[in-house]
């Protein structure tokens, strides 16, 4: 009675709008990055892009965010909470202003790499900040990653539904322009819901966050280029060891640092570690299943976007109902490693059942089960993963964490699709006949090494995560 009566008065009495408002922002992040994916043919044809130039649009934004995040994280830390969040939106905010004007590739890839780097201000602040609002109670902290788990998975999936619908509806600039009115909402009720928050002393180590970003972003082009040169060409291995070496280079600054970007340290907490490798594995098995899926609704199976976006609608609705319902009942009984393990090999297992698709196939039992599978696989893999990755952290770290989880789902996304992609070109490449059969062995291959990647996870989440039960 005591101690609850003491814990009361510390509890945030605007937590739960923070909570939504938050949300919401995240929802808008992880939709940036999907919500054009179904008006990529549309944007090819208006402003002129190759095949292998279109995916710019996607990775300007990815790299960015996800090279940035870092950076966010630790700026949130030590200019507060509050105002990095709303720097954050207003530079997404003015972005997509921009982006949905764009007159050429050129000012689309700016705009949607500047679009990345306000995401990366925005993810690890509001992390931050419902970290410390519900530090205080156990079990509202569960209920709170629960729905910042499904602000981000349903801000995917419904970016995918969202995107077909306006594409068709009223062009593919709608689909970056809608990000104005709504970025301007979220700036004005910040002010009202969000406390300030604290400003702190420390140095900001911007060599650090140029080595890791300029690392990552090499490493994906690397792969997007060894699809056109091949992986023994030179200018592959070149990009590839320059990459490498930056990545060391950034490790080393980190360790001789007094307040590095990243202290290495933080990797001694075991399940901080162990939940930024299921991250990257999940987002590896996830992101590319839902870009190849969709393809395969309309090159093989050929839906129009609309009709392709109504059948992505199942994935946002059954991801929500599994992540509130179903997914922090079976983590609260099982642990976070046994609920994870279960997550992936869902998973693992729709992905192997998309690799069987033919060209003929049929959406109830070709797509429909396989995302059933699919939502309720990463509901449960996700809100393990999330809660391992930043439960432990200390408020002066909790940035820091809130920036590295994201980064690790934001990479993984980013260099699983470039591999799947890569795996996907070499097998169409190599295949005969009509265009729907070639297409569908290059879907096959990318479905199946997305499965076992998946089987990975799992085994992983067995061998390196602790359940909090097990840590007494």
């Amino acid at each position: 009675m005591s101690t609850s009566t003491t814990q009361l008065p510390q509890l945030n009495p605007n937590r739960w709008k923070a909570l939504m408002l938050l949300g919401f922002a995240n929802f808008l992040v992880m939709m940036d990055s999907a919500i054009i994916q179904v008006a990529l043919p549309a944007i090819k044809n208006s402003l002129g892009y190759s095949e292998a130039n279109l995916q710019w649009v996607m990775n300007a934004f990815l790299l960015l965010f996800g090279g940035l995040l870092l950076l966010g994280g630790r700026l949130s830390d030590l200019f507060g909470r509050r105002l990095i969040f709303m720097l954050g939106v207003l530079i997404l905010t003015i972005a997509s202003l921009i982006a949905g004007l764009a007159w050429n590739q050129e000012s689309l890839n700016i705009a949607r790499g500047i679009q990345g780097a306000g995401s990366a201000l925005i993810a690890p602040a509001a992390l931050s900040i419902i970290m410390l609002l519900f530090k205080g109670n156990k079990e509202e902290m569960g209920k709170a990653l629960a729905v910042w788990g499904l602000s981000g998975a349903a801000g995917g999936s419904i970016g995918i539904v969202l995107g077909g619908m306006i594409t068709q509806l009223f062009g593919w600039r709608w689909t970056l322009l809608i990000y104005v009115p709504l970025g301007l909402l979220v700036l004005f009720l910040s002010f009202r819901i969000l406390d300030k928050g604290n400003r702190k002393k420390g140095k900001i180590d911007y060599a650090g966050a140029i080595t890791v970003t300029a690392a990552l972003m090499l490493l994906v082009f690397g792969i997007v280029n060894a699809q056109e040169t091949g992986w023994q060409n030179l200018s592959t291995i070149l990009i590839l060891s320059i990459a490498g070496v930056l990545l060391i280079t950034f490790i080393s600054i980190q360790a001789k640092r007094k307040q590095p970007l990243m202290p290495l340290g933080i990797f001694k907490t075991r399940n901080l570690s162990a939940g930024n490798i299921s991250l990257i594995l999940l987002a590896v098995s996830w992101f590319p299943l839902v870009y190849f899926l969709i393809l395969y609704l309309q090159q093989v199976l050929k839906f129009e976007p609309f009709a392709a976006a109504m059948g992505m609608l199942p994935a946002p609705i059954l991801m929500a109902i599994f992540m509130i319902a179903v997914a922090e009942r079976i983590m609260n009984k099982l642990g976070m490693k046994l609920t994870m393990a279960i997550g992936f090999i869902l998973l693992g297992i729709s992905s192997l059942l998309l690799s069987g698709n033919s060209v003929g196939g049929d959406y109830w039992g070709d797509v429909f089960v396989p995302i059933l599978l699919a939502a309720l696989g990463n509901a449960l893999a996700y809100l393990p993963a999330t809660t391992a990755s930043v439960a432990e952290a200390s408020d002066e770290q909790s940035g820091l964490a809130s920036g590295l989880y994201n980064t690790s789902y934001q990479i993984g996304s980013a260099v699983g699709l470039a591999v799947m992609v890569s795996i996907a070109a070499s097998v169409t490449a190599t295949s005969s006949g009509s265009e729907e059969m070639v297409l569908n062995h290059g879907y096959q291959e990318a479905f199946f090494w997305g499965a076992m990647i998946a089987f990975l996870g799992a085994i992983l989440a067995l061998v390196l995560v602790r359940s909090l039960k097990d840590k007494s």
